[in-house]
């Protein structure tokens, strides 16, 4: 396990407890066979489906940014339907984000939309987790080595939840590549020192020829989504922007 930056190292060492706590409380063999019978929606084809797909995120907090608003995940998740938005981004993150599993529960019963369980996997146990309640499970490739990214991604496609593979450089973009990722996500943002470029995704874009590309961070306006789609971007993923105003989402969902 690799951890980089020290927001992720906190972050990954909180998330590192919650995955023993869980555990320590439940069979890893019997949400393996929860996560196997959970119907699950598909996040692939929504992100793949003609135009920009957008990702829309219920985020009360982050460490960037702070506290962002209240909301209830279930208005707000059948909201950014009405919107236009392809997928959900929940974040379960308790700490820093103010979420959680309940929140995920909330927000997917209330839309047909696929959703996206946002927190900082560490463990397989919270892919199996993540599969059981969720369409899809983030998996933060600078947390991973090549070897155990690979073995995350295939154990994702095991259960049948998707694998949203986030990168932020040329190595982790190979590393993606090499450890099957069929969805990469871009972060925008260096966890390092919280800077935002959108340079970043249209860096690393071509390299991602052939994959599901999704931009993340820093995506404010219609014009920033213009820009990432003609960079190659398939969907971008909005969260603090479309939490303050959710009627981006729509704005960003007509661009084709």
């Amino acid at each position: 396990m690799r951890e980089s930056g020290t927001v992720l190292d906190s972050l990954a060492a909180a998330a590192r407890r919650r995955a023993a706590a869980l555990r320590g409380s439940t069979d890893p063999e019997v949400l393996y066979r929860e996560a196997l019978r959970s119907e699950k929606r598909d996040f692939a084809a929504a992100l793949a489906a003609p135009g920009l797909s957008v990702i829309s995120e219920i985020k009360r907090a982050s460490p960037s940014a702070g506290f962002i608003r209240e909301a209830d995940p279930a208005r707000q998740a059948a909201l950014y339907e009405r919107l236009g938005a392809g997928c959900l981004s929940v974040l379960t993150e308790p700490e820093r984000f103010g979420g959680s599993l309940e929140d995920l529960d909330a927000a997917r019963g209330a839309t047909g939309l696929p959703v996206l369980r946002k927190d900082f996997t560490v463990d397989e146990v919270q892919v199996l987790e993540a599969a059981v309640r969720a369409d899809a499970v983030l998996l933060i490739a600078a947390l991973f080595t090549g070897e155990e990214l690979a073995r995350y991604v295939a154990l994702a496609g095991e259960v049948g939840v998707a694998a949203l593979v986030e990168v932020h450089d040329e190595r982790e973009a190979g590393l993606a590549l090499e450890a099957g990722a069929c969805i990469v996500g871009v972060n925008n943002r260096d966890l390092r020192d919280f800077s935002v470029d959108l340079a970043t995704f249209e860096r690393l874009a071509p390299a991602l020829e052939g994959v599901i590309r999704v931009a993340e961070s820093g995506i404010k306006t219609a014009e920033d989504a213009r820009r990432m789609r003609e960079a190659g971007a398939d969907a971008v993923l909005v969260g603090e922007a479309a939490m303050r105003d959710p009627e981006l989402v729509g704005r960003l969902a007509a661009i084709t």
